[in-house]
């Protein structure tokens, strides 16, 4: 089958590492995959495929009629079969190319919760196929009228268990601590998410002060990059940390080439998000056998059994985040336990080849 894959993201995150692992299985598979980026794409670093089944295009809106134009053409020139975008914005252009080539399905990925506006609604109601990645998302596909039930599936998103399992393999955890200046004799406590406020990551900072009166052998660690346009996100957090009293016990690391490492290094990881549509971190520490404590989004609700593979707390409720903390860092032999079953738990109902499989069929019925 000939696939484009089509993605505007400038930045690398879940729904980016979703793009890519589905490009890369589908064609290791050996399906005819291409994928449509931007110039300075960070997929083009991520998807296994020669420079000619790349194809860059400025991808600037929902309305960049010049981009839906060399889609169209590309779409027809390479007899593309199934055309599936991932960002609202690349809704339109997609669709158009789709609609211009008519032996095209024209398939769309929802990666988050927040609501569509109008062109982008009008544009679903055109599509073959809406993949949710959660339940939650596709119940407010629903509420939205966005697309009717014939159209929606719930896909929930795929953990490359194997990819884990080979850094794990070859991970040195002395070395890794060296080289990012963390502690080599403490425990650690960290989260991995761009620098968004939607992310509350002053929450995590505000548990982490709490928990660090009480367990003085105990580092802090936030990895991820701050994508405002003056880095205001990063600037507030280390005033924050700061004012707190913990800047010789937190740690920004910023963007990590394998983020994966920094789980295995961790003895806890926290999410304290306000909202997920999955939780695409979450589970990935959950693959990584690290222990879990998170705020109970929708996404996370789906992921995690609270208290037996992982702890689920309210949202914006800091003492509770610091007292799952607590709890965890005081019972080791809990935390050992409750990894080992959200490991299991991934390998069972969060597998790669599970969501590859399901968009494989969506794609061919």
């Amino acid at each position: 089958m000939r696939i484009l894959q089509i993605s505007s993201a400038a930045s690398f995150g879940g729904g980016e590492r979703y793009v890519a692992d589905l490009t890369n299985s589908l064609s290791q598979r050996g399906h005819d995959v291409y994928v449509a980026l931007r110039p300075r794409s960070p997929l083009i670093d991520q998807v296994r495929l020669p420079p000619a089944k790349i194809k860059t295009l400025p991808l600037r809106n929902a309305l960049d009629v010049q981009s839906a134009h060399e889609l169209a053409r590309f779409v027809r020139r390479h007899e593309i079969e199934v055309v599936h975008a991932h960002l609202a914005r690349d809704y339109s252009l997609a669709a158009y190319a789709a609609r211009r080539n008519r032996n095209t399905r024209f398939i769309v990925t929802r990666h988050v919760l927040f609501p569509l506006n109008r062109l982008h609604r009008q544009t679903l109601t055109r599509a073959h196929r809406v993949i949710a990645v959660s339940t939650a998302v596709a119940r407010e596909l629903r509420n939205e009228r966005v697309a009717s039930d014939d159209q929606i599936a719930v896909v929930h998103n795929g953990i490359d268990v194997d990819r884990i399992g080979r850094v794990c393999s070859g991970f040195d955890d002395a070395r890794f601590l060296t080289e990012k200046r963390l502690p080599l004799d403490r425990l650690l406590v960290g989260t991995i998410g761009e620098l968004r406020t939607l992310k509350r990551h002053d929450d995590f900072i505000r548990a982490a002060a709490i928990v660090a009166q009480k367990f003085s052998n105990t580092d802090f660690v936030l990895a991820g990059v701050d994508t405002s346009s003056s880095g205001e996100v990063r600037k507030s957090l280390e005033q924050l940390v700061s004012d707190l009293g913990l800047r010789n016990r937190f740690h920004f690391l910023g963007w990590l080439d394998e983020p994966v490492e920094l789980l295995f290094a961790l003895d806890i990881f926290v999410s304290a998000s306000e909202t997920e549509s999955f939780g695409l971190a979450i589970a990935e520490a959950m693959a990584s056998e690290t222990a879990v404590v998170s705020t109970a989004t929708d996404g996370a609700r789906e992921l995690i059994e609270n208290e037996q593979t992982g702890l689920l707390v309210p949202i914006k409720d800091v003492e509770s985040l610091a007292q799952s903390i607590s709890r965890l860092l005081n019972d080791g032999q809990l935390r050992s336990e409750m990894a080992k079953r959200a490991r299991a738990a991934v390998e069972t109902h969060f597998s790669l080849q599970r969501m590859v499989d399901e968009i494989e069929a969506i794609y061919t019925t």
